[in-house]
């Protein structure tokens, strides 16, 4: 696993609290994230368009056994993959993780998938982790933070070889107003929720991120640990739920522009469609809302 020793960025104010599950994803809009990065290139961002990426970050930790001593008493992978366990490679360029400082090289950077690290040891303690996205998606980073957890609770039983500690939290990391490259390239990829646009609307062709990954695409499906990790038991309506905000931008981009078409005094037929269509937006916003 490819790993080197650099300075952590500094961090965010982001610090999300660690559960088992999460029934409901925190929105992360990665720090710094404002209209001065996007006004640099304002001729290729989509304004009113909404990108976001369902992200799983934890730490899966297995006892030793009879091979445990004082020192390292259990095997663990602390991780960030896709909420349905697709590549991440398209969006993330690498995944920096703070270890405590008596581990040796305590900041480790992992620049392709799977974004993850093992190491071996007997203590828990929190752990950073902070992602950095490719040039096109955005020149920020998001700071995370899990506590590692090497024990079972009382309630799990006694630890076993067989059985691993699995901790892990989901959420959204979204990027507002994308460049047009971005979206291009991520249109039809399974681990990122894009906007439907507008009939006509076209976009270029997706152009390669000049520092992304192109040693081979990772095989996510069939990693090892996949037996392990937790199934969010809603995460299907909570992608239901992203796909619906996803399409409530659309609406509302949609509206602006046949709002902008209007010349002069609106004719009665126009004003009429473009207030059915306001109707119409308040009532799929009203379906959101009760559906969350």
């Amino acid at each position: 696993m490819p790993h080197t020793t650099t300075p952590l960025p500094s961090k965010t104010s982001i610090q999300l609290e660690d559960v088992e599950s999460a029934a409901k994803p925190q929105r992360i809009i990665p720090t710094d994230y404002t209209d001065n990065n996007i006004n640099q290139d304002e001729n290729k961002r989509l304004k009113d368009v909404e990108i976001s990426v369902p992200v799983v970050y934890g730490t899966m930790a297995f006892y030793l056994g009879k091979k445990a001593n004082e020192l390292q008493s259990h095997k663990w992978t602390v991780y960030v993959r896709g909420a349905t366990n697709e590549d991440l490679g398209v969006v993330i360029k690498q995944v920096v993780f703070q270890l405590h400082p008596s581990f040796d090289n305590p900041i480790r950077v992992v620049e392709s998938p799977p974004f993850e690290l093992s190491e071996c040891g007997w203590g828990e303690f929190e752990i950073c982790i902070s992602i950095l996205f490719h040039d096109d998606v955005c020149d920020k980073h998001v700071d995370l933070f899990h506590l590692l957890k090497l024990y079972p609770d009382a309630e799990s039983g006694p630890q076993s070889t067989k059985k691993p500690v699995v901790v892990e939290t989901y959420n959204e990391i979204v990027f507002p107003d994308p460049s047009e490259n971005f979206l291009a390239r991520v249109l039809n990829h399974p681990a990122v929720y894009v906007p439907r646009l507008p009939a006509g609307f076209n976009l270029p062709a997706p152009v390669p991120s000049p520092n992304m990954n192109v040693k081979g695409k990772y095989d996510a499906k069939n990693h090892p640990l996949n037996h392990w990790f937790i199934n969010f038991s809603e995460a299907d309506e909570l992608l239901k739920l992203a796909s619906a905000r996803q399409q409530v931008q659309a609406h509302i981009l949609k509206l602006r522009r046949q709002l902008s078409m209007l010349d002069g005094p609106p004719q009665p037929s126009k004003l009429a469609y473009v207030l059915a269509t306001v109707a119409s937006l308040v009532d799929f916003r009203r379906l959101i809302s009760s559906a969350s």
